[in-house]
């Protein structure tokens, strides 16, 4: 699952120095085309209200593998967000079109990636494309042993 946070619908309209002219329906596209290259399914949605990306979270927990997600502005505001995250039990890689970090201050922070296996951002529409790569490649690799991770927390401590 693909989920774009709010005001992600304005894409090519939208700020194009910081977003880039590409639509949101150029990025669905490209994740699309690149979903078919590898073959998977992808199923990309769009919300501007928290709590219909939060919802597609709790779906996401029974019907796919894992998530590629833009908060957006939820990254710097939304605890549920991050609840809902940690709740489904799914790998999920943060992206973001822009780097956050070359811009406001309020936007260093983001309260979700603590709760994703990783974050991909500033590459424009590549960032989707380089995090669903990540999110195949992370659902690919088998989890390691329990044991395995428990030998391995003794060693680091």
């Amino acid at each position: 699952m693909v989920l774009h946070g709010p005001n992600l619908n304005l894409l090519g309209l939208r700020e194009p120095a910081v977003y880039g002219m590409q639509t949101l329906t150029d990025i669905d596209g490209a994740l699309e085309r690149l979903a078919d290259e590898l073959g998977i399914e992808v199923a990309c949605r769009q919300s501007n209200h928290e709590g219909e990306l939060i919802d597609w979270l709790h779906e996401a927990r029974e019907r796919f593998d894992g998530v590629v997600i833009n908060p957006a502005g939820y990254t710097h505001t939304s605890v549920a967000l991050r609840d809902a995250i940690s709740a489904i039990g799914k790998p999920c890689i943060e992206v973001h079109l822009s780097n956050v970090h070359a811009r406001e201050a309020f936007r260093h922070t983001s309260l979700t990636a603590g709760v994703c296996v990783g974050v991909v951002m500033g590459f424009g529409v590549d960032s989707y494309l380089l995090g669903l790569r990540a999110l195949v490649s992370r659902l690919e690799k088998p989890s390691p042993a329990p044991a395995a991770v428990a030998k391995a927390r003794q060693r680091r401590s």
